[in-house]
């Protein structure tokens, strides 16, 4: 039997509790995605999902207290990645519900400046989360890794993460293989592979993708995310994880969960 999956990146959310502004109906998304409907979706995968970190799918803070909440008792979500929205303390509007269940602070900027100098207090979210052990994770955009990289330099003691390789909706390409590369050189990034299976059977592209990115991060800053349940519109989390497992090969296992587990001290 395969080992199994900590997964580094889902979404949890139950819209009868708490509003999603960029949910639309014609998503072809659930209105609750819950631990329970992502457990379903693993039964049948190669590798048993052994636990999950789940990353906040909006900023309000009906949705950060419910998701601390989760985090504390729920047996798969072992972890919560609240998203970054500026407010006073370092985490902004984060700061009020930190607990151990909180792992870290993303800050989703995709359509803000490549040089991400309107992520006010960016530098005291960085200090703050080194100081209690959390991580800073980034939703960005190609033209944005530079600035990430120029992040993780300045903040040596904070672990960058870096969401979905940094693709965003852009495919890979030279200049985006090279700022990768950039932020990888910073020996405090880490980066996940997820939300880069969006069609099954897309062997060659994963394979080239999984190539590029071991060879910057290496299998211990490297970790699987599913990215479910966006990624569900395109292909099953059995079909997600088998086309995975075939384009990582027989790489390190600790792309699979011991990376997660250090990281998140889960």
């Amino acid at each position: 039997m395969s080992g199994g999956i900590v997964d580094a990146h889902v979404h949890v959310w139950d819209l009868d509790r708490f509003p999603l502004s960029w949910f639309r109906d014609d998503l072809a998304l659930p209105r609750a995605a819950t631990t329970e409907g992502l457990t379903d979706a693993a039964a049948a995968a190669s590798r048993p999902l052994e636990a999950a970190v789940a990353v906040q799918a909006a900023d309000t803070p009906a949705e950060m207290t419910w998701l601390r909440d989760l985090a504390r008792r729920d047996p798969v979500v072992r972890a919560a990645v609240l998203q970054f929205a500026p407010a006073a303390g370092w985490a902004g509007v984060a700061s009020a519900v930190l607990d151990q269940g909180i792992a870290g602070v993303r800050v989703a900027t995709p359509g803000g400046a490549a040089d991400l100098s309107d992520v006010s207090g960016l530098d005291a979210l960085c200090e703050g989360a080194a100081d209690t052990g959390r991580v800073v994770e980034f939703l960005v955009r190609p033209a944005q890794l530079d600035a990430v990289a120029g992040v993780a330099a300045r903040h040596p003691r904070t672990s960058v993460v870096l969401c979905h390789l940094g693709l965003g909706a852009k495919g890979p390409d030279a200049a985006w293989e090279e700022s990768l590369r950039l932020v990888a050189r910073q020996p405090n990034a880490f980066a996940k592979f997820s939300g880069v299976a969006t069609r099954p059977g897309d062997h060659a592209r994963l394979t080239a993708l999984a190539a590029t990115a071991f060879d910057a991060f290496g299998a211990s800053r490297l970790m699987v995310g599913s990215d479910w349940p966006m990624s569900a519109r395109y292909l099953s989390y059995t079909q997600l994880v088998d086309d995975v497992d075939r384009a990582w090969g027989s790489r390190p296992d600790a792309f699979w969960g011991s990376t997660a587990c250090e990281l998140y001290r889960r």
